[in-house]
């Protein structure tokens, strides 16, 4: 394994995130063995502020929950990372039921619009819904983005400390449809779309011309000035956790192999993706305020050519949780692999305040010069703390911290 010289970067982000409160079992037996929780004793941000108004009892008691009633949070966010600068905005999260919860998992949908002294704009929106007994799941990403980014040489290896910074607008809706076929198991396709427009070099850039963006791009016959990239999926997923984002135990096992088309919604380049994420938890404790949870994925161009700005590259999943420690787009590669491992933890007994400790490390390759997956590491740590804002959807305020 060749080690890399440490590359330190520290983020401090704030922001919404959705978690599902853990349906009902519907089987009884189940019930009676299920460990004890603290979900019924949990205190919120709402909570804390009507005790410190010291809110009497009866004031503070709720009517019986309707599971049909929208849960809403919003939340700043304001953070710093070596790709944005400093940044600020707000985020909202709705978490609802599209059914009776003892046979529907919680929907969610979370947005958001951040700027960054580095004159960046960012409008994103993601939900994952689940229609009444979960017979059918939909997922969205969409992503409105007026940026900019450090380009560097592909693999795990590639020198990271000076980039070429390019401009670009970037506008992705990605649509994917789960069918269920068996209790956790489903079937989907999706559709995605992908564009980079007004590529091009910051103002203030020397050496565009030379750029890792510019090299991958002429040598593969890619347009400079926009690529984009569009096509389908096919999924199979195995999902049987207690909740799709603050899970607490269960599996998650997806595949999904992209296939995007050269002309197809102005695709500039052929070329086929293969994606594996696992992650499952296991508890510390009866009462599940203490445990790890595990997260290994691989994201490959198994055929063709991708546009550089599409290959897969840390912090590149979804929602951009990955390789925290170093900048996204820092490691970039045809294919990736990624590995975590995070220890998750509450500072008081009713879940208001939480702790989390992670360890991660990502390998990228660069084919063109014989760097092979696992032949380099970028391996990261961090720390992190959480704040309930929502107890009925699980919506934390976070704030981490990570070095790489």
């Amino acid at each position: 394994m060749k080690r890399l010289g440490c590359f330190t970067v520290a983020i401090l982000m704030v922001a919404a995130a959705a978690g599902a409160q853990p349906p009902p079992p519907n089987d009884p037996k189940q019930a009676a063995a299920a460990p004890p929780t603290v979900d019924d004793e949990k205190m919120d941000v709402f909570d804390l502020v009507r005790k410190l108004r010291k809110k009497d009892a009866e004031a503070q008691a709720e009517p019986p929950w309707d599971y049909r009633k929208m849960m809403v949070a919003l939340a700043p966010v304001i953070g710093a990372k070596p790709s944005s600068g400093a940044l600020f905005g707000a985020a909202g999260n709705l978490a609802f039921y599209r059914g009776d919860p003892s046979t529907t998992d919680i929907s969610s949908m979370v947005t958001s619009l951040t700027f960054s002294t580095r004159k960046q704009i960012s409008l994103t929106q993601r939900f994952t819904m689940f229609s009444r007994g979960n017979r059918w799941r939909l997922e969205s990403d969409y992503r409105f983005q007026w940026t900019s980014l450090e380009t560097y040489a592909l693999g795990t290896g590639a020198d990271t400390t000076d980039g070429v910074l390019a401009d670009f607008d970037f506008f992705r809706l990605h649509h994917t449809a789960y069918y269920r076929v068996r209790p956790s198991l489903y079937v989907g396709a999706g559709l995605y779309f992908d564009n980079h427009t007004d590529v091009g070099p910051n103002a203030d850039e020397p050496g565009w011309a030379e750029s890792p963006y510019v090299t991958y791009s002429e040598a593969n016959g890619l347009p400079l000035e926009s690529q984009a990239s569009a096509g389908t999926s096919v999924d199979v997923l195995w999902d049987s956790r207690d909740g799709f984002i603050n899970a607490s135990r269960g599996w998650l096992a997806e595949a999904s192999y992209r296939t995007l088309f050269d002309g197809f919604l102005g695709g500039d380049s052929s070329w086929q993706k293969l994606t594996i994420d696992v992650r499952t938890y296991v508890n510390l404790s009866r009462d599940r305020r203490h445990r790890l949870a595990f997260w290994a994925f691989t994201d490959l161009v198994v055929g063709g050519t991708a546009p550089y700005l599409d290959l897969p590259t840390t912090g590149g999943d979804t929602y951009g949780r990955s390789a925290r420690g170093y900048a996204e787009g820092q490691f970039r590669g045809e294919r990736l692999a990624y590995g975590e491992i995070e220890y998750r933890g509450t500072l008081r007994r009713d879940g208001l305040l939480g702790v989390v400790a992670f360890l991660n490390t990502t390998t990228v390759t660069d084919l063109a010069n014989a760097e092979r997956l696992f032949d380099s590491f970028a391996p990261a740590g961090g720390a992190g703390l959480r704040l309930l804002i929502n107890k009925r959807s699980k919506t934390n305020l976070c704030f981490d911290v990570g070095f790489g």
